[in-house]
């Protein structure tokens, strides 16, 4: 507890020795723990290097707290300057992510970025609570205001509802998959107010239960309500001239039409943009991972590189794509260290170092890797039933996991075949903690 609460008192960023990968679940956890306990309501922050790494520490840090909200927030699954938009679900998980962050929490929270969407401009605060909506059975609004808000916020009116985004409507009834949710849901009104909302499954079409209330978040981060449409037109002509009114974006947009790609220009929807860190709050312990800085030089590299392919291009051909600057929708190399110096920032390291006034050492060592014996076509098992008994013998406890029960007991079995029989299974980390055998 003591490293805990030198984290979270520190006032300049530390190094987290001896802090090897599979390390971080656990320290991820208890520093949501310490933050949340504290008395000031602060969450722990993680940014890791890519998608693969916020998913696996996002499904594993509740291992160790089972109380814990995960909130991931990646960044969009498309190029710079792509023409092609960030998928529904990666623009629902973002909004929703922001959305939280706005939202009081009655216990632990861990917050899971990528360095990619750390670098990205976000939308603001401010903005995100504007663009969500509470529906619940007994809310009162209007069907056709309803419709139309749809439509601004990035939903596809269709015949019927298949897929995450869409909606229809017939008679009283509105169906719709909303960003975020895990089913569609149907919306009966009797006149302006909500009377009913049932589970729906789009394959069938056919109810399968009452719906809770919830948050309806926008679909997409560009909207095109009419303040939006307006501001995008003037600040196109303003950056690109008035001979890019041609453009296909730019008559897209005027018309009202969602084009694919338009994202790319979100600077030129909005007032203002801002970066995560203007959502989070000054009690927050925001931690990066030790190759974070590779992760963001090779987005930087990246960026600079589309956006060059881009002006080269458009000498060729003008109006097919006029990219905006990098720093429009990118923090530059500036900023981002400019963030990790405005606030506590600490790193992680796998590598043990000697404590000191920077730097708090966990001395956790990584895990027994057993490449060398798939290599020599060695038996794996034999191997570790050996460190197993091993680490018995230096009186240390013993925890194997397992992806699922099913390979548990396969694990289980072949051990017992090598010798390891006092094995115990465990349903969780908490009851295997309080296991006193050689091995859980």
């Amino acid at each position: 507890m003591s490293d805990l609460n030198r984290i979270l008192k520190a006032g300049e960023p530390l190094t987290l020795a001896g802090a090897p990968t599979g390390f971080l679940p656990w320290l991820a956890a208890d520093l949501a723990r310490a933050a949340h306990g504290s008395g000031k309501g602060g969450r722990a922050v993680f940014i890791v290097p890519d998608e693969a790494e916020m998913r696996a520490l996002a499904d594993t840090a509740p291992t160790f707290a089972p109380e814990l909200q995960v909130i991931t927030f990646p960044a969009w699954d498309c190029l710079p300057y792509d023409r092609a938009s960030p998928s529904l679900r990666v623009m629902a998980e973002r909004l929703a992510a922001l959305q939280a962050l706005q939202v009081k929490r009655d216990g632990p929270q861990l917050f899971i970025a990528t360095a990619n969407a750390a670098t990205q401009r976000t939308l603001t605060p401010f903005r995100i609570r504007q663009l969500t909506r509470r529906l619940a059975p007994g809310e009162r609004i209007d069907r056709d205001q309803l419709v139309t808000l749809l439509s601004t916020i990035g939903y596809q009116r269709t015949d019927s509802v298949a897929d995450a985004g869409d909606f229809a409507v017939r008679g009283s009834l509105v169906d719709l998959f909303p960003a975020g949710q895990k089913h569609a849901i149907r919306l009966d009104f009797f006149g302006d107010e909500i009377e009913t909302m049932r589970a729906f499954d789009p394959a069938d079409q056919r109810t399968t239960g009452a719906a809770e209330a919830f948050t309806l978040m926008p679909a997409s981060e560009a909207l095109l309500d009419e303040d939006s449409i307006k501001r995008f037109r003037s600040r196109y002509r303003e950056q690109f001239g008035a001979n890019a009114t041609g453009d296909p974006v730019y008559q897209a947009v005027s018309d009202g039409r969602r084009l694919a790609g338009m994202e790319h220009w979100l600077p030129l929807f909005e007032e203002r943009l801002e970066t995560l860190f203007d959502h989070l709050g000054d009690d927050d312990i925001v931690v990066r991972e030790g190759g974070v800085e590779g992760a963001v030089e090779a987005r930087y590299d990246s960026i600079q590189d589309y956006f060059r392919n881009r002006e080269r291009a458009m000498v060729a051909d003008p109006g097919s794509y006029r990219p905006l600057a990098p720093t429009a929708l990118y923090l530059s190399r500036k900023e981002w260290g400019g963030f990790l110096a405005d606030r506590p920032v600490h790193l992680t390291s796998p590598f043990p170092e000697p404590e000191g006034e920077r730097v708090v050492d966990f001395g956790v060592t990584p895990a027994r890797d057993f490449a060398p014996e798939r290599a020599q076509n060695e038996n794996v098992y034999e191997a570790v039933a050996a460190h197993v008994r091993q680490l018995a013998k230096d009186q240390r406890r013993v925890v194997l996991a397992s992806y699922t029960g099913g390979a548990r007991e396969r694990l289980a079995g072949l051990l017992k075949d090598h010798g390891l029989t006092s094995l115990k299974a465990a349903e969780s980390w908490q009851a295997a903690l309080g296991v006193r055998e050689s091995a859980a």
